[in-house]
Order: C-alpha cells, then sequence, then structure tokens
C-alpha cells in the first residue's frame, strides 16, 4: 500500500509554510492548539526541536512535499520512564481526509523505533473528539482524566489522558 504522506525533521527554511499553514487553520485549531502564529515565534519552535528532549517533526504530502501537519514528541525521558508526549495538528485544509492518520501512524513508528521509546501519551481536551477518534485509531488506550491539567489560552482545561506502549503498536 502507497502512502500519501511523509514525515521529515523541519528546517528553518520550513517557517513561512508553517506559518501560513498555522495562519490559515487559526480558527480551525482553536481552542485546542496554538501553534506560532509569527516568525519569532516559528524560529523558537524550531530551535525547540533541536533539543534534545523534543522530536518535531512534519507531516508533508507524498506527491507535492507541502506541509500538511506537525507532530510533537515532547518532555521525551530515556533511561527506565522512556517516554514522550505526544501533540499534533492539521492544515484545515487537509483535515478530515485521513491524512493525519497516517502521518500520526509514521510519527509513531519513528518513534519507537528511531527513539527507542516505550510509551507515548497524548493528553486531549475532552471536547476535542476528532482528535480522540485519531488517538483510538492508533491503538491508544484511556488511561485517565486529568482536571485542570493544562493552561490553554489563559484557562487550566481538563483533559483525558491517552497512552500506547510499543507492545501494543501493531
Amino acid at each position: 500500500m502507497s502512502l500519501r504522506v511523509l514525515i521529515r525533521k523541519q528546517t528553518k527554511e520550513d517557517c513561512q509554510e508553517l506559518l501560513s499553514l498555522n495562519c490559515r487553520s487559526k480558527d480551525f485549531h482553536f481552542p485546542w492548539v496554538f501553534p506560532p502564529l509569527n516568525e519569532q515565534e516559528c524560529q523558537k519552535y524550531i530551535d525547540r526541536c533541536q533539543n534534545e528532549n523534543h522530536e518535531g517533526l512534519l507531516i508533508c504530502h507524498a506527491t507535492n512535499n507541502k506541509i500538511i501537519g506537525v507532530v510533537n514528541f515532547s518532555q521525551i525521558f530515556h533511561g527506565a520512564f522512556q517516554n514522550a508526549y505526544l501533540s499534533y495538528y492539521v492544515d484545515v485544509d487537509f483535515a478530515r481526509q485521513g491524512l493525519m492518520l497516517e502521518g500520526v501512524g509514521l510519527a509513531i513508528d519513528y518513534a519507537f523505533d528511531k527513539l527507542a521509546l516505550h510509551r507515548i501519551e497524548a493528553n486531549i481536551q475532552p471536547d476535542n473528539i476528532p482528535s480522540i477518534k485519531l488517538v483510538k485509531r492508533l491503538g491508544f488506550s484511556k488511561e485517565g482524566f486529568s482536571p485542570r491539567y493544562l493552561k490553554i489560552n489563559a484557562e487550566w482545561r481538563d483533559h483525558e489522558r491517552w497512552a500506547l506502549t510499543v507492545e501494543n503498536w501493531v
């Protein structure tokens, strides 16, 4: 089966395309994610992805290499924990086409194989139904509920905790 997407690490040259995606999709992402919306924030994000504890990947369309989404593994821990937190978002123009399912799946392969992680955790606001459906389709299990877990848009928001271990990845 031929995949419609590929993943790759971002470079400083991707900043303008990322900003265009983020600005175009701003209303679509609200209130779930708040990606960089200016060049300074975008460069700071790309720089952070060069750190040992953060891996940022771009999901690109296989036919034209256009960026259609972003996947992040943050707070990467090695040693006995081998865990990271997963976040992702899609360009509004490519939403609900199954491309993120493919792209996040490739990113999970990368996290388990290249980053040698054992566990990936996704914390999702309970009303973000499309995101919950995505992690369910990828085999994540709901582990719990965290009240007032993250401060998003100046408000503490509840999250559901979903996780996947390498043993359960198919």
